[in-house]
């Protein structure tokens, strides 16, 4: 049963949603909001399933779940379930442990329907190696699947009052958008991946589709202005909407209400539905779900195994693999699956009955089958933590330099009372060794060092608490403004260093401070080698006293050991030397993938240089050890000799990318911490 006649311009509707995602992820210059495609499925899935389900509930008082499930899976499991094991394969022989662990991570949520969950979780879609989550595109798919399970059920459990189903759906729309409306500014990645955010957009369909089977349409003039008027919305939206955590929210109401006007002139003749009807656009929208599936999977491992486009033409060899792919896959799989055992093989009712029967037996038997393979390899390889054994014993040394930037945060918790209440707290030393004596402050530098200070502490005995915020310089009276943050966490940081200068006073039982940052970042406004595209600014806070000036980090330093020194000494862990070329992904996907010779550029600096970088931030430092004002720490020579500093240390990488030591490196360096936390020899 089926709500509409096949109406060829919405499968033109689907070719500019799914182009307009699969150029936006290749990086086709122009199109900022590509991704709004997602939200044009969105609509027109609600409007195409909304139609056949309502259509069911007015013809027969019911719809039938086991009908509506079996066309479901015959439609989207089969090339899912190819589309996965093509690449499972692949990515066998492409990702390195830590990405194929997630990958099969990934997989157990997709094949499942929670692939949006887990992506929430792991948040977010436009952050900084979104590229590596080969199988981050089945968010919507998960989305579209908790749809499907419950607009069915509701419909069935209100089937004898369709007024009030009606009234739910409307209540269930405006509730989805108020609630994506208000929660996109506070909680971008929830509002972008969770259902209930997002349920407006397929509920924005499923409304017109029963507008339209109760026989309400506008006049054709009218409504060819209008559709002339939602294409030009979609495609504006395409062109101008803007990736980043002011998404969904208002921005998605554009690509949404456009979809709604195209789809309202639905069967109508009018000059977008013509355009929408050509033979191009309606082929590509009968191949889209495939082109879907595959584009993001092909861009993923394709950037993965490459590092990097050599250009224009590979990138159109890429896009055009994900065509061909999906030609094969509609072609080959899906078609074939849709179809089916023709229920009507056997004549006459019984025999309709009989194929159905088959039918619902096989289908959701081999539902069942394919589940429970794909779950059961997924298993295998996040249990084996992503397989090493695939790779040599070089390879492995950077692997496993790449998994080495997890601390046991075990002892670490967010205070609920006291000066520090709401600040995450981690303790270290003997676990029943009194109150905290030393006070570790810090930004990610100071979390990558956690086991070699932890490893300290213990040997040492003396208790202490740890507290770091990544991008946050440990400097009082300054704010930051960085493009590597969100302006939350840019906010958050003065607020927090100012909560931890006025918890000073009632830390009586700290009697030495230890300072660890990335100095060199905050004295010269960005990164360095591979992240220089990273900025930061330092200016003063409101009240601090300090004024903007070159030598504002100096002064805040200055005040910042001022305060601490009401504590007992303060010593400062000199920064590390940078390492501009390499991070262990990098290096172990060179290896990995045949061009090794690329390495050992990467896993050395000239000494000379690397002091130059820190030359600003290293006088600064001096100067106040100069005057007695700090103990230094200096572990370069840890790393260096007097030529060159390198990232291979006693047979393996101490560093995890440009700037932060893995947890090998920090507990390299703990002996240099006995006597800041020891006050021996400080």
């Amino acid at each position: 049963m089926v709500a509409f006649a096949y109406r060829p311009e919405i499968d033109g509707l689907r070719a500019v949603a799914v182009l307009s995602v699969v150029l936006y992820h290749f990086g086709l210059p122009g199109l900022a909001g590509g991704f709004v495609g997602v939200d044009v499925f969105f609509v027109i899935s609600g409007y195409l399933i909304g139609g056949i389900l309502w259509a069911e509930l007015t013809q027969s008082g019911s719809v039938s779940l086991v009908r509506f499930y079996i066309r479901r899976f015959r439609r989207l499991a089969p090339a899912f379930f190819a589309m996965v094991a093509v690449v499972s394969l692949v990515g066998w022989f492409v990702l390195l442990p830590m990405e194929y662990r997630e990958f099969a991570k990934s997989l157990i949520a997709a094949t499942v329907y929670l692939a949006n969950v887990q992506f929430w979780r792991d948040a977010g879609y436009f952050d900084f190696g979104a590229e590596e989550k080969v199988l981050l595109h089945t968010w919507s798919l998960s989305v579209e699947e908790q749809f499907y399970v419950v607009l069915p059920i509701a419909i069935l459990l209100l089937r004898h009052h369709p007024r009030v189903l009606h009234l739910v759906l409307w209540l269930s729309f405006a509730g989805s958008l108020a609630a994506s409306l208000l929660l996109t500014p506070r909680m971008p990645e929830a509002a972008f991946y969770l259902f209930h955010f997002r349920a407006w957009e397929l509920l924005a369909g499923v409304l017109l589709a029963i507008a339209h089977l109760q026989g309400r349409r506008l006049s054709d003039p009218v409504q060819a202005g209008l559709s002339m008027l939602g294409l030009g919305m979609v495609l504006a939206s395409v062109v101008l909407v803007q990736a980043g955590p002011g998404f969904p929210g208002w921005q998605a109401i554009f690509p949404v209400l456009g979809t709604v006007l195209i789809l309202a002139g639905a069967g109508q003749d009018n000059g977008v539905n013509r355009l929408l009807s050509l033979r191009g656009p309606v082929f590509v929208g009968l191949i889209s779900y495939s082109l879907y599936l595959w584009h993001w999977p092909i861009f993923s491992l394709s950037t993965s195994w490459r590092g990097s486009y050599a250009g224009p033409l590979e990138t159109a060899f890429w896009i055009a693999l994900s065509f061909g792919l999906a030609v094969i896959s509609w072609r080959f799989v899906e078609r074939p699956f849709r179809q089916g055992p023709a229920a009507a093989m056997a004549g006459g009712a019984q025999g309709a009955r009989a194929g159905a029967a088959v039918a619902w037996q096989s289908v959701f038997g081999g539902m069942a089958l394919a589940s429970a393979v794909t779950l059961g390899f997924a298993a295998f390889v996040f249990l084996r933590d992503g397989v090493a054994q695939r790779f040599d014993e070089e390879t492995r040394a950077h692997i496993a330099a790449t998994q080495d930037f997890l601390q046991d945060m075990s002892r670490c918790a967010v205070e609920a009372e006291g000066p520090l209440a709401g600040l995450r707290i981690c303790r270290i030393g003997p676990e029943d060794g009194g109150p905290p004596e030393v006070l570790v402050w810090g930004d990610s530098h100071l979390r990558a060092m956690m086991d070699g200070v932890g490893q300290a502490a213990m040997e040492t005995g003396v208790p202490g608490i740890i507290i770091w915020t990544a991008g946050c310089p440990p400097l009082f009276g300054v704010t930051k403004e960085e493009s590597a943050s969100t302006a939350a966490e840019n906010r958050a940081c003065p607020e927090i260093n100012r909560q931890i200068e006025a918890a000073l006073p009632a830390l009586s039982s700290v009697k030495r401070v230890l300072i660890m940052a990335r100095w060199s970042y905050y004295a010269e406004g960005q990164g360095y080698g591979l992240d220089a595209h990273n900025t930061i600014r330092l200016d003063p806070a409101p009240g601090s006293g300090l004024e903007a000036a070159p030598d504002l980090m100096a002064a805040a330093l200055e005040r910042t050991v001022e305060s601490l020194s009401m504590l007992g000494p303060v010593t400062v862990l000199r920064q590390m030397p940078e390492m501009p070329g390499y991070t262990s992904l990098r290096a172990a996907r060179a290896m990995a993938h045949g061009r090794g010779d690329e390495v050992p550029a990467m896993l050395t600096v000239p000494r000379a240089e690397a002091e130059a970088r820190t030359a600003r931030a290293d006088g600064m430092l001096n100067a106040l050890q100069a005057e007695g004002r700090i103990a230094l720490i200096d572990g370069w020579d840890r790393v260096c000799d007097d030529e060159t500093c390198s990232v291979m240390q006693d047979g393996g990488p101490i560093y995890f990318d440009t700037n932060h030591l893995t947890n090998r490196g920090a507990r390299l360096l703990r002996d240099l911490l006995l006597p800041a936390l020891t006050g021996q020899g400080a």
